[in-house]
């Protein structure tokens, strides 16, 4: 499955690898493209819940718009 987020706060290559390690520790996720320019975070993953990747990434202190 493929979802994308879009994630407001990510300016450089810190807030990237935040929000990257974040989402990859959560079981089910397999792959995570972060587009700073965008804001958009695509995840692929095996049936992971999008709330849960929310909270991971709100946890690094970005919001999830979307």
């Amino acid at each position: 499955m493929q979802t994308t987020l879009k994630v407001e706060g990510m300016t450089c290559g810190h807030c990237e690898k935040a929000v990257k390690g974040a989402l990859q520790e959560l079981e089910g996720v397999e792959e995570v493209n972060v587009h700073l320019e965008s804001g958009d975070v695509e995840v692929s993953h095996n049936g992971v819940q999008e709330d849960k990747m929310k909270e991971a990434v709100e946890e690094q202190g970005y919001d999830v718009v979307s």
